[in-house]
């Protein structure tokens, strides 16, 4: 989209500027150098996951297929808006082109909508395998799981797809300042020249439903697990389950606690540092843990890492001593 078409659909502005974190240049710098080592090693430890998953023949399973395919929207969820705010903190400009932000506010939306439906699937993986056992191989074949992986990913862009589109017909026309490090919701409807209450509702009624549907569906999957766990006898399948099941509802936790202090808490958005501490937590904190939860939680998951690992440190001697 060039700059004349964005005026034409965004009144005068054809560029915002996002404020970030306002603060002294060596604390800046600081920002950007945490930032920066929390990005990359996110990016590692996902990477790594997916790496385990495609290396060991027994994690070719449904679990650790979802897991999979959930570590790398992790990466693509963190790469929506994380690049942009380091190249910012950096910048003395700190712009953002009217369509760069309307695609950054579709696509970081599209991962959060993406991540809700796999922590879903994840969950009701769970509850057949602990709840139906014996029936577990028959329901969750290679098939469902490759079904249950094109919902979440295509169901997450189709989501935010009707917002997106009212998003772009909101006209701005000055002024163009952000006080975020990303173009969030709030901020963008903040500065709408004239009332958009369609937009505003079908926004928030949207977000609402993604929310409230899948929390409450994993809520009630993870109860019924963990009834089903308790009942059974004191052992090693027991706590293999029970540590299994703690580490997706811990991650569960992670997000939606986060994401529902955004987005549902009716103060959080009238205060601009908590919004950014806040949407920071969701969108850097939580795809860093993930990986870390997963893999220190997880006996197979250790082993094949453990695996992965070995080889890259074998090839790297390897190529050092030639």
């Amino acid at each position: 989209m060039s700059i004349s078409e964005a005026n034409n659909i965004s009144g005068s502005v054809s560029e915002f500027i996002l404020l970030g974190f306002p603060c002294r240049r060596e604390l800046q710098v600081l920002l950007f150098v945490i930032f920066s080592i929390i990005y990359l090693l996110t990016l590692m430890g996902n990477t790594s996951i997916i790496c385990a998953v495609a290396s060991s023949r027994k994690l070719h399973t449904p679990m650790y297929i979802l897991l999979a395919n959930f570590s790398f929207l992790e990466i693509c969820y963190v790469s929506s808006d994380v690049p942009k705010m380091l190249a910012n903190i950096i910048s003395q400009t700190k712009s953002i082109s009217y369509a760069s932000c309307l695609l950054q506010f579709y696509f970081f939306f599209s991962m959060c909508a993406a991540e809700g439906y796999f922590l879903s699937a994840m969950s009701y993986d769970r509850f057949l395998a602990i709840c139906r056992p014996l029936h577990y191989p028959t329901i969750m074949t290679r098939h469902l799981c490759a079904r249950l992986v094109v919902f979440c990913w295509v169901g997450g862009f189709l989501s935010i797809l009707i917002p997106a589109i009212l998003m772009s017909q909101v006209p701005f026309c000055g002024p163009n300042i952000i006080d975020h490090f990303f173009c969030d919701l709030g901020p963008l409807l903040a500065l709408s020249c004239a009332p958009v209450p369609k937009t505003t509702l079908t926004c928030a009624t949207v977000s609402s439903l993604i929310i409230f549907i899948t929390f409450l569906y994993i809520l009630g999957s993870y109860t019924l697990v963990l009834r089903a766990v308790l009942r059974v006898p004191a052992g090693s399948g027991r706590n293999k389950a029970f540590s299994t099941c703690a580490s997706h509802f811990l991650v569960v936790s992670l997000f939606y606690g986060s994401v529902m202090v955004m987005y549902v808490s009716p103060g959080s958005r009238s205060h601009p540092g908590t919004q950014k501490f806040v949407t920071l937590f969701y969108c850097m904190a939580t795809p860093f843990f993930n990986p870390l939860i997963y893999s220190l939680r997880n006996k197979d998951m250790k082993d094949a890492l453990k695996k992965v690992l070995g080889a890259s440190s074998k090839e790297i001697s390897k190529n050092t001593e030639k």
